[in-house]
């Protein structure tokens, strides 16, 4: 199975942004853990902007 490359810039971006980690550190991650943090990033900014 093959991953789109869009996908991988989208959810580098994403863990990059808000975390500030290196590109290669990103990259370094199974893909499982990266969507992960994308997924905890995600949840974060929604309680966050409830908040508000």
């Amino acid at each position: 199975m093959t991953y789109a490359p869009d996908r991988i810039y989208e959810e580098v971006a994403y863990v990059a942004y808000h975390f500030h980690w290196p590109l290669n550190d990103i990259l370094d991650l199974e893909h499982g853990q990266r969507l992960r943090y994308v997924k905890e990033i995600a949840g974060i900014n929604t309680r966050l902007s409830q908040e508000r």
